[in-house]
């Protein structure tokens, strides 16, 4: 490697250190306030440097339930949103007709509706058979989001799968669905994960639909528990902030758990 090439890729490393603290600062800077005494964030020091775990103590007291809540509607969501995008997806990849076409195009269009469009008319029906406050009305709500997403992303790996392999199961005696359940599915693993974790992702960090089905105190997500927060704990900082830090747990978690499958199931329909 000559020495430009060097100082060219150490300037490059800089650069992508400078602009990655750059977008981390704002997480550091929720850690930091959550461990300092209750009080303003901005008149708190740029370390903790007498650290106080008593903001996720009243975190885990007072929004405790809401994490649960939220956690069973992001589960909720994502195994409503695969089953019936997984389907969908397979069919799509599948039939060669010109209706497909316009199928797709739906879905991108459904993907382009203004969410509180989408959430106003859900507000009508839901008042009429009686899901407004409800978790099942939420999940389903978020698999409006969840579904074309997931959709898109399933048949773009499923466009890939030899019709050889399905052919070989129903040669050796195998139903569509049976075919379809012990062989595209295992190999559609990666873009499964991939779906699964962007439809928890977009109903993890709901708050339209959390704030427009739920007119009432029983159930409430944890994004809507931190922006009711707000209005009452604007002297105590570090329990907000201890919220949101517990509130991005899973999410980093989940991402960092799954970042090899994400990786092959957004490339993995690219290559045939």
């Amino acid at each position: 490697m000559s020495k430009g090439s060097a100082m060219r890729r150490t300037a490059y490393t800089v650069i992508g250190v400078l602009i990655l603290c750059v977008m981390l600062f704002p997480v550091y800077w929720m850690v930091n306030a959550s461990l300092q005494p209750s009080g303003n964030t901005l008149t708190a020091g740029f370390l903790p440097l007498h650290p106080t775990f008593s903001g996720y103590k009243r975190a885990l007291d007072e929004q405790g339930g809401n994490l649960v809540t939220s956690m069973i509607i992001a589960a909720g969501t994502v195994v409503l949103s695969l089953a019936i995008a997984t389907p969908c997806a397979y069919a799509l990849s599948q039939f060669r007709s010109r209706w497909v076409s316009i199928g797709l195009l739906a879905i991108l269009i459904s993907q382009m509706i203004p969410g509180i469009v989408i959430a106003n008319a859900l507000y009508t029906a839901y008042e009429r058979i009686g899901l407004l406050n409800s978790i099942p009305g939420l999940i389903i709500a978020n698999c409006a989001s969840g579904i074309p997403f997931a959709i898109l992303i399933l048949r773009s790996f499923m466009l890939s799968l030899p019709p050889s392999l399905v052919e070989a199961a129903r040669v050796d005696g195998a139903g569509l669905f049976r075919a379809f359940v012990a062989i595209v599915l295992p190999i559609s693993k990666n873009s499964l994960i991939t779906a699964g974790l962007f439809s928890f992702l977009f109903s993890w960090s709901d708050f339209l639909f959390a704030l427009t089905l739920t007119t009432k105190g029983g159930v409430r997500p944890v994004t809507l528990g931190i922006y009711q927060y707000l209005g009452t704990q604007v002297q105590n900082w570090n329990a907000v902030m201890a919220t949101a830090v517990l509130s991005a747990v899973p999410a980093i978690v989940l991402l960092v758990a799954a970042q090899k499958y994400i990786a092959a199931g957004a490339i993995g329909g690219a290559v045939k």
